[in-house]
């Protein structure tokens, strides 16, 4: 693949939400007086999604992807088609927005009194409680082939196969993880205080983005997402780009398409993951992955910064039916996203042969 076309496939790993915004394709599920876990109440809660395929029937033929951190509906494009692992010609294919994107309700687009700072705390369930209901009440499906996901979506179908185990057949995550361990939650924190150390940031209470404390963030990212490797090899020059003051560039102008709020808030959210605060448990993660119902597929990226591989396979091991399959690159996180082509073939094969199993 030519190095521009690396180049727009990390992009749109990366960050597709502003872009998705204004295409018109997606559509908006209202629920009224949502309640969410912290207590509060959104008046209003809009989730937004886009689907693929026909529902059959027998309306059995739904798979789900929710999205990822940066990411929306689009973010799975790459998987998409007949043929491939989310194959249209044969499933209904639901891909979710996940509050807080900038198109499920966010703090840049709720009004008030949510609006901007005063957003409240969303807990990965109160996702996994918003597509339920757009899947029972909006769609009339009562059952799913599987859920999928990347990133956050990825800790979205671990949650998912806690909070309805009787719901879906098959559960499917890579380059994620069912609990932030505390190294990643330290993580999100510097990206998060990069923001909030501009000055123009105002608490959130800005008038302009905070364009200073979203370049430092890009800069933080830019060298999170890949690996060591994918720098100490060059990889960056896949992307057309020779130096890393380039590289450096490149991560600064992609961070400057969110709104600053939405970033902090949906980072939070990744920061409280864990599927053993679900109801029941008592925040006992191996007791949750422990009843999971679903077949499941663990796939961890060989090189993730983010979500470590020895914390994955640790947590693979107490979920009944597991099968843990790493992906070998040196993309890092960002191989889950499709970034690189050898990659998105991988991720779509395996996928692809353990829905055929």
């Amino acid at each position: 693949m030519q190095k521009s076309a690396i180049g727009i496939l990390l992009w749109c790993c990366l960050f597709t939400a502003r872009v998705a915004s204004a295409d018109g394709g997606h559509q908006i599920f209202e629920i009224r007086n949502f309640e969410l876990e912290g207590g509060d109440v959104l008046p209003v809660a809009k989730v937004s999604y886009i689907t693929h395929g026909e529902l059959n029937t027998a309306r059995n033929n739904v798979l789900l992807v929710p999205s990822f951190y940066g990411g929306n509906h689009h973010g799975y494009d790459f998987l998409i088609g007949e043929g491939m692992a989310l194959d249209s010609s044969r499933y209904f294919i639901v891909a979710t927005d996940m509050f807080q994107n900038g198109l499920s309700s966010s703090p840049s687009n709720t009004p008030p009194p949510f609006n901007g700072p005063n957003f409240p705390t969303i807990a990965i369930r109160d996702n996994i409680e918003a597509g339920y209901r757009l899947l029972t009440e909006e769609l009339g499906v009562s059952s799913i082939v599987a859920v999928l996901g990347f990133s956050m979506g990825a800790q979205q179908a671990f949650q998912w196969a806690v909070s309805y185990p009787d719901f879906m057949q098959n559960a499917i995550g890579w380059c994620g993880s069912a609990v932030e361990h505390p190294h990643g939650v330290m993580r999100l924190e510097s990206f998060k205080s990069a923001i909030m150390a501009d000055a123009a940031y105002n608490g959130g209470n800005y008038t302009e983005q905070p364009r200073v404390g979203l370049a430092a963030a890009g800069t933080h990212w830019s060298a999170w997402g890949t690996s060591q490797e994918w720098y100490r090899n060059r990889h960056f020059e896949l992307l057309g780009l020779d130096t890393l003051e380039q590289v450096n560039t490149y991560y600064q102008n992609a961070f400057s398409r969110w709104d600053a709020n939405d970033y902090i808030w949906l980072a939070t959210t990744w920061q409280q993951n864990n599927v053993g605060d679900t109801p029941g448990f008592n925040g006992d993660y191996e007791a949750a992955l422990g009843s999971i119902k679903a077949r499941v597929l663990y796939m961890p990226c060989e090189t993730d910064l983010y979500f470590h591989i020895d914390a994955l396979r640790h947590e693979a091991q107490f979920i009944p039916d597991a099968q843990f399959t790493v992906i070998p690159t040196l993309w890092g996180h960002f191989a889950g996203g499709g970034s690189s082509p050898e990659d998105a073939v991988f991720i779509n094969r395996t996928i692809l042969d353990f829905l055929e199993q």
